[in-house]
This record gives C-alpha cells, sequence and structure tokens, in this order.
C-alpha cells in the first residue's frame, strides 16, 4: 500500500494566474489525486479548471504526456509543473 509523501505543485504562466499561486504544497499519492485535490482547492475559481485541462505536467521534469495520471506514483519532495500551451513561436 501507498503513502502520501508532500510534493510541490508549480504552476506557471495563465495556470499561475488562474490559481492565484506561484506553487503550494499537496499530499498525495498520484499524479491523480494531486489534480483532484488541486481542482478542490481553487475550485472557486472556474477558470483554473478550465486552464488545468489545456496545461502540460512535468514530474520531477519528465512530461507525463498522455499517461493516466492515475498510475503516475509520487515520491517525496517531487516537483510538478504545470505548464499551459504557450502562445507564438
Amino acid at each position: 500500500m501507498s503513502h502520501e509523501v508532500t510534493v510541490t505543485v508549480r504552476y506557471w504562466a495563465a495556470a499561475k494566474e488562474a490559481s492565484g499561486l506561484a506553487e503550494e504544497q499537496v499530499s498525495a499519492v498520484t499524479l491523480a489525486d494531486v489534480l483532484a485535490d488541486v481542482r478542490s482547492r481553487h475550485a472557486d475559481r472556474p477558470r483554473f479548471a478550465q486552464v488545468l485541462q489545456l496545461c502540460s505536467v512535468l514530474v520531477d521534469g519528465d512530461p507525463v504526456g498522455a499517461r493516466d495520471p492515475a498510475a503516475v506514483t509520487l515520491t517525496a519532495g517531487a516537483r510538478i509543473e504545470v505548464l499551459p500551451p504557450y502562445a507564438g513561436g
């Protein structure tokens, strides 16, 4: 059985603006847990959920891509980067 660990979620650009935070600490087992937690924390900011759906996510610099967030287990101290799509080139 996996145990919760504390990870840091960092928001960039539109995700930072929509959450109102640059980063926050979350206790979770999987990336799916983290995403559910931050959606709940920012439920009073409807734009956050919209932006989050469009974002790419990195765990310790590794792109999650199309992997199921429930299958991405986390280690203590992991850094989760939430990156909105960038406009321009």
